[in-house]
């Protein structure tokens, strides 16, 4: 039995299929399943609830050989609520119940001098550091930044004919796809025999500045856009804005200005920790359809 938290999440709504495709059978932590497509409502068990409730996942982990780890950042509370206080009592049950293994996405960062400083990062990596001690088996698929943060630009990209962001317009970075990470975590989540605890970067198949995604995007949908720097400081005030606390919208802020200081270039990317989906092919697959829908 293996337990996905997160289901219907960009990542965790794609490893589900790839599994059940593969003939897994799933447990899947639900707030509601009623969002869970007919289809694999059908052919798995639900656990209804939160993964940060622990009777949620005393439940969901008993008798589980793997648990898909991811978490849905709350932007409302503060680090320490959204990663740390959130995954203790899965830590617990996972120690509990004797699960073998733990897929968790997590982010790029551990073992640099900005491990400690990186805001979402730095959580991420304590929140990690909490699933290990369990003692488990441990993968953790440690990502860049997701080449669907570009979506979330469409209406600017649209009416200004810019991408906005505060890192460097010539700073090269990594950056993957939802997919390939779900792919690299449903691989890892059938394969029962790995054992020790590392981490596996998904890094995509280029570095790319913004600049340079500026221009793909500009011969994808056929018309000019332009990457416009913003200070750090609008940067983290469009989240307070949204509705972010303050520990939140500054660890956006501390996160990005690592990557923009280099973090996340460096993993190094070889056959294994690459990843198949460029940015080019995101754009004309995703971004393309997204704008002509508009």
């Amino acid at each position: 039995m293996i337990v996905i938290t997160a289901p219907t999440s960009q990542i965790g709504s794609k490893v589900v299929p790839r599994l059940l495709d593969a003939g897994a059978r799933l447990r899947l932590i639900a707030r509601d399943a009623a969002r869970l497509p007919d289809d694999v409502r059908a052919r798995v068990e639900v656990v209804e609830g939160s993964h940060g409730d622990a009777a949620v996942v005393d439940r969901a982990f008993a008798g589980a050989e793997a648990v898909f780890w991811l978490v849905p950042p709350d932007p409302a509370t503060t680090l320490q609520q959204a990663w740390l206080d959130f995954t203790r009592p899965a830590a617990e049950a996972i120690r509990r119940h004797g699960v073998p293994r733990i897929v968790s996405i997590t982010a790029l960062g551990r073992g640099t001098l900005w491990q400690d400083r990186a805001g979402l990062v730095t959580a991420s990596i304590q929140m990690d550091d909490m699933l290990m001690a369990t003692g488990a088996a441990f993968r953790g698929l440690a990502m860049p930044s997701f080449m669907e943060n570009t979506l979330r630009q469409a209406a600017v990209i649209r009416e200004k004919g810019m991408l906005l962001g505060p890192i460097a317009p010539g700073r090269k970075l990594p950056f993957t796809a939802t997919r390939d990470m779900a792919h690299a975590a449903a691989r890892l989540l059938g394969d029962g025999s790995w054992t020790g605890q590392r981490e596996v970067p998904v890094l995509g198949p280029e570095d790319l500045s913004f600049d340079d995604q500026a221009s793909i995007i500009s011969d994808v949908i056929g018309r000019e856009v332009r990457y416009q720097p913003i200070s750090f400081d609008q940067f983290g005030q469009q989240f307070l804005d949204r509705g972010a606390s303050e520990s939140f919208a500054q660890g956006y802020v501390d996160m990005y200005r690592a990557k923009d200081e280099g973090v996340d270039n460096a993993a190094v990317r070889t056959a294994e920790t690459a990843s198949p989906t460029s940015f080019r092919a995101f754009c004309e697959q995703n971004l393309r359809p997204l704008l002509a829908a508009s």
